[in-house]
């Protein structure tokens, strides 16, 4: 079976067509704040808008059947369009004149990792600004999420897209029809978000900064408006409390969420993944703030404003920050905790292969996955004792097929496989080893901040042009589950059957 060349192109045509829209957003931000760089992102956005209108004309005439594998091949390159067409907000204000460090920017936005280049964030212009936490929001529910959201207009079915877009080893639909799941996601995405600007800024925070972290919250992105990143606000710790709320509900899976607006909270507590995701924050938070408080020193490690309201309550603060920070792969940092102790270096490490809950938009391995690992762990110890027993892992007291299982085992092996291969690939830029392997680890998870000399109070600028190519290859395919992208480098792949 040929594959339907005309429908991948007009698709990725509609996805420019968002992104140049966004992009024309960006420029009436840049008019409204006054940043002398208006004309060059309006005119990124026409060139954008152009590009997607000529594909869509071109492929007006396409067979409207989508199977599996046009839509793995929608979702990654249409990641990647995406990325190469948000470059040109950078390249034309030359906020960042070169391409390599312009796509690195735009892919870890879009894949919303958060690892960023730019050495003074506070001198880019704001519309720049803006465009670079749109990046990230556009890309935290899902770009392609949105599209199908529409689809019915175009008489095109998204379920093949869901399948290889949705953040988890299964999409839970809100609705028998895939679109209308679409547009409940996001409704609930963009309630969150509007609900999260509005109490920043009676926190504090000034309307510009309190949307763009909003944008950043929801998407477990990570970009700051500041180069201290949400350390600047340690002074007032009530704006780090609500940031700190809007991570968590970030890294739940968004099917709770309307669960919980439909007044179904049974459905919540009887989730066997949220309520070990609640235990392993509740959990880490505990182990963290104790050791901050007996063996660190806070005021070395913060970056501004070391304590407020006390040092408990700081120890407390800026353990549930960092752990929510980067369990969920947001990647904010309040203070540099690789100075809180070698164990406390090593604990946060070991988190950026934790991740959030499948169904929400964090990066990383997935709770649930997590989950059903452990299950299957302890039910082999009773199979090695009742060899003849059936015994199914069972999630959320129903048995889950053998299928998923070994799918779930075939994800880590495979996700532990290019960590090392992306560690071994920044080692063979003579780059050191701690930093090598955090730079696989929080490029893969889509973490942002790494370890050593990429650590959370520095940036990717000191990085080979090389290094940051293969930081945003790790970055694509730990945004897509692994499976989506490399499926392509397969030969069987590209065979008409």
């Amino acid at each position: 079976m040929k594959l339907n060349y005309k429908i991948i192109f007009h698709f990725l045509g509609l996805l420019l067509l968002f992104n140049g829209g966004f992009m024309l957003l960006s420029s009436l931000v840049s008019l409204i704040y006054d940043d002398g760089v208006t004309v060059q992102i309006f005119s990124a956005g026409i060139v954008t808008l152009v590009l997607g209108i000529i594909a869509m004309v071109f492929t007006k005439d396409h067979n409207k059947e989508m199977n599996k594998r046009e839509g793995y091949i929608v979702v990654t390159f249409g990641w990647v369009i995406m990325s190469l067409s948000g470059t040109l907000p950078y390249l034309f204000t030359e906020s960042i004149p070169t391409f390599t460090n312009a796509f690195f920017e735009t892919m870890s936005g879009y894949t919303t990792t958060g690892a960023s280049i730019l050495n003074d964030i506070e001198a880019v212009p704001k519309g720049v600004l803006f465009w670079r936490s749109l990046t990230h929001w556009i890309g935290g529910m899902g770009i392609i999420v949105l599209a199908i959201a529409i689809l019915p207009l175009l008489g095109i079915g998204g379920m093949q897209l869901f399948a290889a877009e949705a953040p988890g080893p299964s999409a839970d639909k809100l609705h028998p029809r895939i679109t209308d799941t679409a547009k409940r996601l996001w409704l609930i995405y963009f309630g969150y978000t509007a609900a999260e600007t509005l109490l920043l800024s009676v926190a504090g925070m000034s309307f510009f900064d309190a949307i763009n972290h909003a944008l950043c919250t929801l998407s477990t992105g990570g970009f700051s408006t500041k180069n201290a990143s949400v350390a600047y606000w340690n002074g007032q710790p009530i704006i780090q409390y609500i940031i700190i709320l809007f991570m968590f509900l970030a890294g739940t899976n968004f099917v709770l969420s309307y669960f919980a607006f439909k007044g179904k909270v049974q459905k919540i507590i009887g989730d066997e993944e949220f309520k070990l995701y609640f235990k392993f924050i509740v959990i880490f938070t505990i182990i963290a703030a104790l050791i901050i408080y007996f063996r660190a020193d806070i005021a070395a490690s913060t970056i501004v404003h070391p304590m407020v309201w006390g040092e408990a309550e700081s120890a407390f603060r800026h353990a549930l920050f960092q752990v929510l920070a980067i369990v969920t792969t947001t990647g904010f940092v309040t203070a540099d905790y690789t100075m809180w102790t070698p164990f406390l270096a090593v604990f946060f490490f070991g988190l950026m292969f934790l991740g959030g809950s499948a169904g929400s938009t964090s990066g990383g391995v997935k709770v649930v996955r997590h989950l059903i690992l452990i299950k299957n762990g302890f039910l082999e110890f009773k199979r090695t004792l009742h060899p003849n027993a059936i015994l199914p892992v069972r999630y959320n007291t129903k048995a889950i097929s053998g299928d998923i299982v070994f799918n779930i085992l075939g994800f880590f092996t495979l996700y532990m496989l290019s960590f090392i291969v992306g560690a071994l690939g920044f080692s063979m830029m003579q780059i050191e080893f701690k930093s090598a392997i955090g730079l696989a680890a929080s490029s893969l998870g889509n973490v942002g901040p790494a370890l050593g000399e990429f650590g959370p109070v520095n940036n990717y600028a000191n990085l080979p042009s090389i290094g940051k190519w293969w930081c945003s290859f790790l970055m694509l395919i730990g945004r897509l589950e692994l499976f989506t992208v490399l499926i392509l480098f397969t030969p069987f792949f590209w065979r008409n059957r």
